[in-house]
């Protein structure tokens, strides 16, 4: 697929004096996964937050071929434009069914449709079919972000915005999260994914930007920049934006 699902252009957010995003430009197509790397403090949750209406923001952002500057959250949301983020913010009181469900509240109507979302999930996430009645709140970390991830695709996504989905989590886990948004692809989902770590996102995604201090100041094919020999000493050392918390997978 060519088209275009998602262009932003000129996107400035700026807190008080402080310039969060200065003058981005980021293009999304059909069915592709874009990432954007980069340092903590780079902008890129600033970025995720602009496009879905959470902050005061100048520039264009255009979606499935139209202007959305206007429109509030949740017709933002309605329109398949989703953000998950990096806190993932589940009903942790509530069972894995229960969130899911509520992933679905926009398109609530629709019973026969949300039940064969629902079983599409459990596919995709068999752990969370085994732990359907258990509370939110006493899973792993891995098993929390794949139940943000299913909520997310109970709202029908056209694209899917993910912020830091690694975050926190163990290798193996690391792993079959990226996986799953490499799976995403063959859903028809475009995928916009915020990572720190680099070097999983770029041989997972197929374009991708590089943002420091709010500047977009790199872009490029996903297999080009990883084979970017400067890229590489920045990003794809084992550290990124001066931590190495996070795991490298392959």
């Amino acid at each position: 697929m060519t088209n275009t699902i998602l262009k932003i252009d000129g996107l400035t957010v700026s807190y008080g004096k402080i310039a969060a995003v200065r003058d981005a430009a980021v293009e999304a197509k059909a069915g592709q996964i874009v990432t954007i790397i980069g340092p903590n403090g780079a902008g890129k949750s600033s970025l995720l937050k602009a496009i879905m209406g959470m902050v005061p923001s100048s520039g264009s952002v255009l979606y499935d071929g139209q202007r959305i500057g206007d429109l509030e959250l949740e017709e933002r949301v309605a329109r398949g434009l989703i953000l998950v983020p990096e806190t993932r913010e589940l009903f942790t009181d509530m069972s894995v069914h229960d969130n899911l469900v509520l992933g679905a509240y926009i398109h609530r109507a629709d019973k026969v449709r949300n039940a064969t979302e629902l079983e599409k999930v459990y596919t995709l996430f068999p752990r969370l079919l085994e732990r359907r009645d258990q509370a939110a709140g006493t899973m792993s970390g891995g098993e929390r972000q794949m139940l943000a991830l299913g909520r997310a695709l109970m709202s029908r996504p056209k694209v899917l915005m993910l912020d830091e989905p690694s975050l926190g989590l163990a290798p193996i886990i690391v792993r079959e999260i990226f996986q799953i948004i490499d799976r995403l692809r063959s859903m028809g989902v475009s995928t916009l994914l915020i990572e720190q770590n680099a070097r999983a996102a770029l041989n997972t995604a197929d374009y991708a930007y590089v943002m420091e201090t709010g500047d977009i100041v790199r872009e490029g094919a996903s297999g080009d920049l990883l084979h970017d020999e400067a890229l590489t000493e920045l990003y794809l050392g084992g550290e990124v934006g001066g931590t190495s918390h996070h795991p490298i997978a392959q």
